[in-house]
């Protein structure tokens, strides 16, 4: 988290010092409060949560809290968004990395000895995926991409979830949030009881299995007929950390999606709006969020609708103005100037 205080106050906004919640919140209920307050707290000040009246410069006077939490959400938004981008760059660079070993001839034992093991074919990754299930004794961390999960996906991976919560395994999955009006994963939740727990995010990284927080298995094509299986335990940690970082965005199945405030504008919209303001095309923007083509589009134009553009062009006027251009659950525009966000939404 940007922002650490000095080496007595070790810490960023988000877990405030003792003292320094008690002058803040002191700060925040009277309006000001006296600069000698603030002398045994400096964080405040360098954090930016207090800073001078201009009016009376022997106070000071506090950041807003919603300023403080949309200061705080934008930053574990960032962080996220830069573990999507390396996920995805170590993802590319295994399949390159295997594609080069596949022309080398290896004795089969040596292969299977290694960190990053390469499984082509479905029959060797549902084996490699059983052996797994077999040997797990304490939880499965699961993230699955796409929309609506359908009956026959589910149903493939029962029995290794009723073996694991025979066991006593815990399971936690994370899906976008599409996959709510899935009837069948409703049914499953409802299967496997409080074995398994379910959060949905906007969006997610692609298909990623944990078990122990031993082994991990991540696709190795577009197709996913190739898997990589990986024990390597710094390769394992880094993925088990993402996981606890979208797990930590995400809100429970139980839970409803928050309101936008915008009135006319859904969550979903909310999240395309997002999407077309970094500059993404229709089809990007519907495989993201695990929705159709056709899907995204029809959101797009009541999003044009609801916000009275006439053109691609003057929608990204309309969600810059409107403080749509930011990751849900932040509100007001970012620092990005509307002629940028013009011509990106337009290409």
């Amino acid at each position: 988290m940007a922002g650490r205080g000095t080496q007595e106050h070790p810490h960023g906004a988000d877990r405030l010092c003792e003292a320094g919640d008690r002058v803040y919140s002191r700060a925040v209920r009277r309006g000001r409060v006296p600069r000698r307050d603030a002398d045994p707290v400096p964080c405040l000040l360098e954090l930016a949560l207090l800073h001078p009246d201009p009016d009376d410069m022997d106070y000071l006077v506090p950041t807003a809290p919603q300023e403080v939490m949309t200061r705080l959400l934008r930053g574990m938004y960032e962080e996220v968004s830069e573990s999507h981008r390396r996920v995805g760059s170590a993802v590319a660079a295994f399949e390159r990395y295997a594609g080069l070993g596949s022309r080398v001839q290896q004795p089969q034992a040596a292969a299977e000895g290694t960190a990053i093991r390469v499984l082509d074919g479905l029959s060797r990754i549902q084996a490699a995926m059983d052996e797994a299930t077999e040997a797990c004794r304490t939880e499965v961390l699961t993230v699955q991409p796409g929309g609506i999960r359908r009956e026959h996906e589910l149903s493939e991976g029962l029995h290794r979830a009723l073996a694991l919560r025979g066991r006593g395994v815990r399971m936690r999955d994370l899906y976008t949030h599409v996959a709510r009006h899935g009837q069948g994963l409703l049914n499953y939740l409802e299967l496997m009881g409080d074995a398994v727990e379910a959060r949905t995010l906007d969006e997610v990284i692609d298909r990623l299995i944990l078990f122990d927080r031993t082994v991990a298995f991540v696709p190795a094509n577009a197709d996913r007929t190739m898997a990589l299986e990986l024990r390597h335990p710094a390769l394992v940690e880094y993925l088990v950390t993402v996981f606890e970082r979208l797990w930590r965005l995400a809100i429970p199945l139980t839970a409803p999606l928050p309101d936008t405030g915008i009135e006319g504008i859904s969550h979903r919209e909310r999240s395309i709006a997002a999407l077309l303001a970094e500059g993404h095309q229709d089809a990007v923007i519907a495989e993201r969020l695990g929705i159709s083509v056709r899907t995204c589009r029809a959101h797009i134009a009541r999003l044009s609708e609801t916000l009275g553009a006439a053109s691609r062009t003057q929608l990204g006027v309309r969600i810059a103005q409107a403080g749509l251009d930011g990751p849900p659950g932040i509100s007001g525009p970012v620092p990005l100037s509307v002629p940028d966000q013009e011509s990106r939404i337009a290409r």
